[in-house]
Formats: structure tokens, C-alpha cells, sequence
């Protein structure tokens, strides 16, 4: 696989099957660092949840591929804050979710995805892009530390 050859569109309905495979991977990832949060054989959306996603200009999915192999995608959701008392009118990209197939990881899917996402923010007039990442996923962790990014904040929880 070479980079060369790895572009970035917009997902459509015809990706529906693959990007439900990658979203069982991603869930499987979530459910070995917390099972007791994730449910097993349970994926985050409906196929009717994804073609409303699909086409929305506010939830934007964009999938690489290479040829007509989709081998990851990135979900988005277009924030926009406006008319707080005490934070400035902005508008934020949130990366939902960023999944590479995992017999495609380790050859820059992620970062081609990550750098179109941001690409995309800017074009859009975002002022950040931000995200969320699991404390029991590491290697996420590490991989969006690599890309830059920093922590914003902190959300901590106590099992009760």
C-alpha cells in the first residue's frame, strides 16, 4: 500500500457494510478497556442512524480508500458555540470517531484521515478541533499525541 495511492471522499450509502465492520472494531477495542460500559455485539449506530449521518452537512464522515477498498474513516460533527456569556463565538470540529481497519493499520490511514479532518476544519472556519479518547485505548492516545493534539480538559469518574 502506498500512500500515493490512499484519497479521502465523503461517505456514502454504498459504504454502509464496511464502515458497520469498522465500527465493530472500534466497539470491540472500547469493550476489552471497559466492559463494563459497552455492550458485546453492539455497534454505536443504526444503518438508519448512519445514512441520516451520511448526509448531513453537520455530521460530515469521510472514509479513505485505496482504489474502491475503503480502509478507514473519520466521523465529524460541526459545534458551533455562539452567544455564551463568558466563551467567544466559535465553531469547533469534533472528531466522533477515527477507525482504521486493522489490516490496514500501521501504514498512515490515520494520519491521511486526521490531516483531512483538520484540512476540512479549516476550510470550514473551525477555530479547533477536538476530540475524545478513552484513558483504556492508548494507543490512540498516543497516536493523537503524535498528531498534536493536547489535552483540553479532563473527565475522571468513580465506579460506584
Amino acid at each position: 500500500m502506498q500512500k500515493a495511492d490512499i484519497y479521502v471522499r465523503r461517505a456514502q450509502e454504498s459504504d454502509l457494510q464496511i464502515v458497520n465492520k469498522l465500527l465493530y472494531q472500534v466497539e470491540d477495542l472500547h469493550r476489552v478497556g471497559r466492559p463494563d460500559i459497552f455492550k458485546p455485539g453492539e455497534k454505536k449506530y443504526t444503518d438508519a442512524q448512519l445514512l441520516h449521518i451520511f448526509k448531513s452537512e453537520l455530521t460530515p464522515v469521510f472514509v479513505a480508500a485505496e482504489g474502491e477498498k475503503v480502509l478507514g474513516y473519520v466521523f465529524c460533527i460541526v459545534q458551533q458555540t455562539v452567544g455564551a456569556k463568558c466563551i467567544f463565538d466559535h465553531k469547533t470540529l469534533y472528531i466522533d470517531d477515527l477507525c482504521v481497519d486493522e489490516c490496514a493499520r500501521g501504514n498512515g490511514v490515520g494520519k491521511i484521515l486526521y490531516d483531512y479532518a483538520l484540512g476540512f476544519a479549516k476550510s470550514i472556519g473551525c477555530h479547533n478541533v477536538t476530540l475524545h479518547v478513552w484513558d483504556k485505548n492508548p494507543g490512540a492516545r498516543a497516536f493523537y499525541e503524535k498528531m498534536g493534539m493536547g489535552v483540553q480538559q479532563t473527565t475522571m469518574e468513580v465506579i460506584l
